[in-house]
This record gives structure tokens, sequence and C-alpha cells, in this order.
């Protein structure tokens, strides 16, 4: 099924029937499927802006002509399922004229290669039904290779066929192990297959111009994406105040619905029965209604699904993050709900951390995202809400109860406002420059904080990981080179672009039809220092260890991404924070975290999410593949439960049932709190932060545990800053 790239939704909306029959969308025949005069004037202002406008100036060449080609055809067919050889060999011919075509607005060649797709998918789905009517043995040792993104492609049919046998002895296997019935088994493949051909009849014309300029924009930077007339409308109720659903940003990808982000504040937040990468696969729209499987599935079909009501029940079935293509899949009931705002609004909390015989209270601000009530403050209202606002009281409040340092913690926190990050930052530093923005014509923009004073000049970390982005990154890197505090945690996700989004409706004469919207890049952040955020992100001068690669992570993992770059640095004062003792942090910390066994427990759990995602094979022999999925879900329970008597909490057993919902021990409600080790630990470096802040003589080992044997940890960061 087509990836539609970068197509994101929220499923946060106003209540709307949920009727199976209203979410799916009518199909198209073959004959119906061409450009649409629309669509030659969207591509005209598209390429327009692109080659004016964009920060990266691209040539609309033969050599980007290839890339786009390339990427049309992975988002059609991402696992090489359904293309022959043959059939790439002779949409080649086309490769090197897509910018001529993009030029002279021509998409005919587009539309025709996705006509052959549909056909294509409609024969091999008619073939793997046949299939399951035939019945599947399992005591064959042999293997499905489901990740196919660096195979090549079919040569021949039977070669294709045979890909397909095995595809569906997987799927038939994964329901036979989560307990399903052969009938049921037959059943619900049928109509899973004779959906993903009925989803693909969906694909109208608007879809296909979609998925082809997004194949045209990703090519240029992973930023810069088309919205169609209808996803536009799913991206302003995205950005709109007035949400209900369950609270989670999804996506597709190959044929699964990803849940992307989980909203801060939403029902599925608060459940913490959702989590970012897990794979939704079935909905029930009530109660006891029966399952709908909706792998394969388009994404606003998936999205019109899950809307309801306030107050109705949606139950979903999830693949958890991480877990191999032998799990089975867990059930979970969510009641939909107005978003809390003040979930999603900055918070405060106190930490009892050990110092030798004695404790010290370290405060920590939890900042989900940098906001504002715009409108409000448009209105004139004295009390409009901001993230700024919000911590300027915190701290008051935290410093009132006599904390000894003061965490402020962005994990997870995408960005937001640009003005909320600069006025943010002059809460820790007096005045001066914070970011620097150059545009795509070369100029720099510097802002700056300008309100002399500061809220909190205290011992300060900024703890960050790998999805702290964008406004994120210019406040960590602000605070960072100033010196005015320690930042924590992993290095950030790396996106130091700026994006504009353009309503091409506007710029178009004729008005007829809608043409949809164009988010593009226009500008980079550099630090006051004069690096960029972009693709590096900010490395802190503690790194924490992890157990996930850091090149799959963040920006450094995206195709076409902007590179690192520098410009002059702008002159500032920085503050005078300890960093004399920062070596013997890192050290402390390194010994610290190599003998704590629930950091360690964390660190297993984050090595096997990184093993299954890099596993390119299943076994298809299901006494093997029961071996290991057991052994999978007893490793797993350890780990929990491992984090669990490290906090003086009982252990969980692992409940016999594989499909249960306590399948991956998901802790009560009550522990939800007590198992963020990565936050402890953060205290714990403030704590030492704090005493060389204060002590610059005292041996920091005085204040901690004694360090293990053997200790084992990863290599040292020697600077606070990147350069």
């Amino acid at each position: 099924m087509s990836k539609l790239l970068l197509s994101l939704f929220f499923v946060v909306v106003t209540a709307l029937s949920t009727d199976v029959a209203q979410a799916l969308a009518p199909t198209v025949s073959i004959d119906q499927l061409a450009p649409q005069p629309e669509h030659r004037r969207a591509t005209r202002l598209i390429t327009h802006f692109i080659a004016n406008y964009h920060y990266k100036k691209a040539l609309l060449d033969d050599e980007l002509s290839q890339i786009i080609f390339d990427n049309y055809l992975e988002a059609l067919d991402p696992t090489k399922s359904y293309f022959l050889k043959a059939d790439v060999d002779e949409f080649s011919a086309f490769a090197k004229e897509l910018d001529d075509d993009l030029r002279n607005s021509d998409l005919r060649e587009v539309f025709d290669i996705f006509v052959r797709y549909r056909q294509r998918l409609e024969s091999r789905i008619g073939s793997a039904i046949a299939l399951l009517n035939a019945g599947m043995k399992f005591d064959v040792d042999e293997v499905f290779e489901f990740d196919r993104k660096d195979a090549r492609w079919a040569s021949s049919e039977a070669e294709l066929a045979e890909l397909w046998r095995k595809r569906v002895k997987n799927d038939w296997l994964s329901l036979r192990l989560s307990g399903k019935k052969n009938s049921d088994i037959v059943t619900t493949l049928t109509k899973r297959y004779e959906g993903l051909t009925r989803q693909t009849a969906q694909f109208n014309n608007e879809d296909i111009f979609q998925t082809f300029i997004n194949a045209y924009t990703t090519a240029i930077d992973p930023h810069t994406a088309y919205f169609s007339p209808r996803t536009s409308e799913n991206f302003k109720i995205r950005m709109s105040l007035s949400l209900e659903g369950i609270g989670a940003i999804l996506q597709s990808d190959n044929e699964y619905t990803v849940v992307r982000e989980v909203v801060r504040g939403g029902p599925a937040g608060l459940s913490g029965k959702l989590h970012a990468n897990d794979r939704i696969v079935g909905i029930g729209t009530g109660e006891k209604e029966e399952f709908t499987d909706v792998i394969g599935w388009r994404l606003d079909d998936v999205v019109d699904l899950i809307r309801g009501p306030k107050g109705s029940t949606v139950r979903l079935q999830i693949l958890p993050k991480g877990a191999g293509p032998a799990a089975a899949p867990r059930e979970i009931s969510l009641v939909r709900n107005t978003i809390q705002l003040d979930e999603q609004a900055a918070q405060k909390k106190i930490l009892d951390v050990a110092n030798g015989s004695t404790k010290v209270k370290i405060g920590v601000v939890e900042i989900p995202t940098f906001y504002m009530d715009f409108e409000a403050r448009m209105k004139g209202e004295e009390n409009y809400r901001s993230t700024t606002r919000d911590v300027r009281k915190l701290i008051t409040e935290l410093v009132n109860e006599k904390v000894t340092g003061i965490i402020v913690d962005l994990r997870a926190n995408g960005g937001g406002s640009l003005s909320e990050a600069t006025e943010l930052t002059g809460l820790f530093i007096d005045t001066g420059p914070v970011v620097q923005v150059r545009n795509s014509q070369g100029r720099v923009q510097l802002e700056r904080d300008s309100e002399t004073g500061v809220a909190y000049d205290g011992p300060l970390a900024v703890l960050v990981d790998r999805n702290s982005a964008s406004a994120s990154e210019i406040f960590a890197a602000a605070i960072q080179d100033y010196r005015r505090g320690m930042i924590v945690g992993e290095a950030t996700f790396g996106k130091g672009t700026v994006q504009n989004l353009v309503d091409l409706n506007r710029f178009d004469d004729k008005a007829n039809g809608k043409l949809g919207q164009l988010k593009a890049t226009i500008a980079q952040f550099f630090r006051v220092e004069g690096d960029s955020t972009q693709h590096r992100g900010v490395i802190p001068d503690v790194t924490f260890p992890s157990g996930f690669s850091t090149e799959e992570q963040g920006e450094r993992a995206l195709k076409h991404a902007l590179p690192f770059a520098h410009i002059a640095a702008v002159s500032f004062t920085p503050s005078h924070a300890g960093f004399a003792a920062l070596d013997s942090i890192r050290e402390l910390h390194a010994n610290r975290v190599a003998s704590d066994k629930a950091y360690q427990a964390l660190l297993a759990q984050e090595r096997a999410v990184q093993k299954a995602a890099d596993t390119k094979v299943v076994s298809l022999l299901e006494a093997k593949r029961k071996i290991e999925y057991e052994r999978t879900r007893r490793e797993q329970n350890e780990r929990e439960n491992e984090i669990r008597r490290a906090h003086g909490l009982d252990p969980i057993a692992l409940n016999d049932k594989p499909s249960d919902e306590t399948d991956d021990v998901v802790p009560p409600e009550d522990d939800k709190d007590k198992f963020d080790v990565v936050l402890e630990e953060a205290a714990n470096v403030l704590r030492d932060f704090a005493v060389a802040d204060s002590q610059p003589t005292q041996r920091l080992a005085d204040v901690e545990q004694p360090r293990p044997a053997n200790p084992t940890a990863p290599p040292l960061q020697q600077g606070t800053q990147v350069h």
C-alpha cells in the first residue's frame, strides 16, 4: 500500500459517526484515473515556489528526476511486492523525464505508473486469497524476508509468487500464534487482502497527485511536503485547539498505521496504554463489536474509523513498539474525550535525591511543547497562557520550596513557538542573543532576549532526548552556549529548519477548484556561537548511554536532510556555571549507571527494541516461532520487573495468555511515575553539578555511593559544545 509520504493526521477531531460504511471512500475505476486541470495549476505553483523560495537551491535536472522516480516507486511499492523488474525497467525510460514533466505540468506518465501498480496489486491479491483456500503447513524450516527495502525487484512471476506464498504463510502463522482458529484466520486474512484491493481502488486522482508531488518535495528535503485539499483540512484540525478523540498522531508506514506521537492530555496519553511506534492493526467501534482489520487501509479511513463522539469507546488491536513480526496483537480500550489542554502545559514536581547521609530537593519543570495562546494575546487578555509565563510561576514556587537545583525536562518536546523558546531562555540569562535565523537569500536575523534580569540563577540542567526538536533545541543550545546550565541526556533530533505553509489557492488567478497547500523549508537555525542545530542536534554535556543506534534516530536518519552548517558567531557573554568539574561529573555518572540495575534494565529493553527493528527475516517454522515468542515475552517481563524491584515494588507475573492486555506487563496506574530512571539519573547529575558549583574544591566522590569494581560506560564527551 502507498506510504503517502509525510501524510500525518491528528486523531483528535470533533465527534463524527464511525459507521464503517461511512469510513470507506468510494472506489474509482481505472479509466477515471488521469491528471486534472487543477493538478497542472498546482504543479506550476509548487515548482515556482520551490525554485524561488526554498532554502535549499536544488536544480530540477536529470539527477533530481532520478531521485523523484525512485521515491515514487518506493511510495507505491515499498516492499517490492507488486512490480516486476520488467515493469521497473519499462518505467525507467521515464526516470530522467520527470523534471521536464514537472516543468511542463505533464503528469500522464505518473498516472500510468500508478495504473500499472493497481493492476499488479489486484492480480497478486487474487493469488493470495487462492493460497488461503488451499491451507497451510508450518513444519518446514524456512524464513520470510519482511524487510525488503534493500531487496531487488522480482525478476519473474514465479519469484513473486514464492514471495507471496511466504508472506501469506507468515500472516497465517502470526494469527495462529495469537490463538485464532484456522477458519477464523482464513476469514480475517481474506478480509485483509480484499481490503488491500478495495483501498487501492479508492485511491483517486487527488491521492495520486499528492503521492507523486511528495516524491518530488522529499527529494529536496524531508520537511517539505504537499497537502492535498483533503489533507489540508486534516492539517487545520491538527493545529486547532478544539480537540476531541483519543489524542494520537498517526502516519502510514508500508501497510501499517503507526502511532507517530501520543498527545499529552488525551485519552491515549493519560491511559499509558498507547505509545509512539505502536502499530494499529484492528479497530472495534464499540464495547463489543467485532474488530475490523485495518492492515493496508488508507490512513484517512483509519482516522475516520477511530473518530467518534465524546464519551464513546473505541477498542484497538496494536502491535507494541519494538514487537517483532511474531508478536501477537494486544487489545486496549479507550474512551474518546476532549483533550485536556492543561495536561499539555508546563508542570512541576520535586524529587528527593540522596546527598551523602542527607537528601536534597531537585525541582523538575516538564515542558511538553512551546505554546502560546496567540488569540488571547491579540485580544489583549491580561492572563493569556504561554510557556514562559507558566514556567516563571513554577520556578517561583520551586524556589520557595527551597530546591537545590532545577531540571527543565524537554524530552519528546517537538518544538512550537520560536518566540517562546527565546523568551524562556530569557528566564535564565540576563540579556543577549538567543538564536540566529538565516533565510533562503542568506540574510541572518537575530532573535534576542531583551528583558533584563533572570527568574532563576541557581544550578540548572536541561534534560533532552532523541525526540527533542526544533524550539527545544534552540533553548537547549542557548543554555549550553551561555554555559548557564548543563545539558544532559541524548543527542537531540537535529531539526534546525523553518517551514512556511502556503495556500496555493491564494496564488491561482482562476480560483477554480481547490489546489491544496505547500509546506516548504524557508530558513535555518544557528546557535549564537555559529553552529547549526540541523542534523547533529545538540550534543549533551553529559551524554546518557542508550540502547538505540544514534545514526538511525532523528534528522540523521532522514533521506535528503539538510547537512550541518556553520556561520559566524555573534557577541554574547557566557555565564559563570561550574564546568570545571565536568570530567568528574561524567565519571560519576558513568560509574553510577553501570551499577544501577534499573538503568541497565532500561538499556536492555532499548537494545531489544533496536534488535527487533534491525531484524529482517522471521522463521516460518511454528515450533521455532513459539520458542522465540515465549523467550521474548519472558525477557521483557524480567526487564520490567528488574525496574520494579529497584524501586521497591513487587514484580508482576507473566500472564499465560499471549493476547491478554497484560502481555506487555503494563504497570498499575499508581506506578507510572515511579519508573523514570532517566529523570532520576538527571537529578543525580544535577546534584553533582550543584555541589561542584558551590564547593569547587570538594571531591565529588564524597557524595556518591561506592563505585563498581569493573565499571563499564560509553566513551565520555570531551567538550561542552559542538564544533
